[in-house]
């Protein structure tokens, strides 16, 4: 990293040794980017790229997205979980098919503001840095200020280097600056368990369901039907169309 001075330049330094080989980084068609985003919202990085390759394969276009069914990109979800996002997702896409990317992509359903920033920098080269929980990490702790071309460098340090609990300062580019240098931090909350939750419940009805299963749980389906994942009809639940 010689040469290197400010935060950001060091930043940049260490990504270009260190950075993550992501296929969503090999893009900037605002499509994949936004499939990619989708994905990465409550999903693991390392689950995410095997689906995302698949899905890109099965759906390579906005428009061919938008063609399908909801009940193919539904069943297409599966094992990923929160199955609302496909729902988002293939809502999304109809619209950009129907009327283009709008200029606010938060009108886009499931389209929060760093999604929107994620997907204008990244596909559309816009001067925003996505603050995500690992970027806001590392800004709160170093307190430095970075630019929206740091955006992936950051992504990787806090995800590799300035982790949660107890991050690993001397791998860490920025540590002879960092305030923070050498502290621990204990969780901020504990993600509610999965087995045995009103979540499970859902995915089984959903995978049930979509398998043209019988499923026996009232209150999950009814709940499904809400996010729009089922439809309750006089022959009982059923994939939307």
């Amino acid at each position: 990293m010689h040469g290197a001075t400010t935060p950001e330049q060091l930043v940049l330094a260490w990504f270009g040794e260190h950075e993550r080989d992501l296929p969503w980084r090999r893009t900037r068609d605002p499509y994949a980017v936004l499939v990619s985003e989708y994905m990465l919202q409550q999903t693991q990085v390392d689950r995410v790229v095997p689906r995302y390759l698949r899905f890109l394969e099965r759906w390579p276009a906005v428009e061919s997205l938008a063609g399908a069914s909801t009940a193919d990109v539904i069943r297409e979800w599966q094992g990923l979980g929160y199955n609302r996002r496909a729902v988002n997702l293939h809502r999304a896409a109809r619209a950009v098919a129907e009327s283009g990317w709008p200029d606010d992509l938060t009108e886009l359903p499931g389209v929060g503001p760093y999604t929107a920033a994620a997907v204008g920098n990244f596909a559309f080269g816009r001067d925003v840095l996505p603050v995500d929980t690992n970027v806001r990490r590392v800004l709160e702790r170093t307190g430095a200020a970075f630019g929206a071309g740091s955006a992936q460098a950051l992504f990787d340090l806090g995800a590799m280097v300035c982790v949660a609990r107890i991050p690993r300062c001397g791998e860490c580019p920025l540590a002879s600056l960092c305030p923070s240098r050498g502290q621990r931090y204990e969780p901020l909350r504990k993600q509610s368990r999965f087995e045995g939750s009103f979540r499970q419940r859902r995915a089984n009805v959903l995978r049930a369901i979509a398998a043209g299963e019988t499923a026996d749980d009232d209150e999950a389906t009814a709940s499904l039907a809400r996010d729009g994942l089922v439809v309750v009809g006089e022959a009982g639940p059923e994939l939307p169309g």
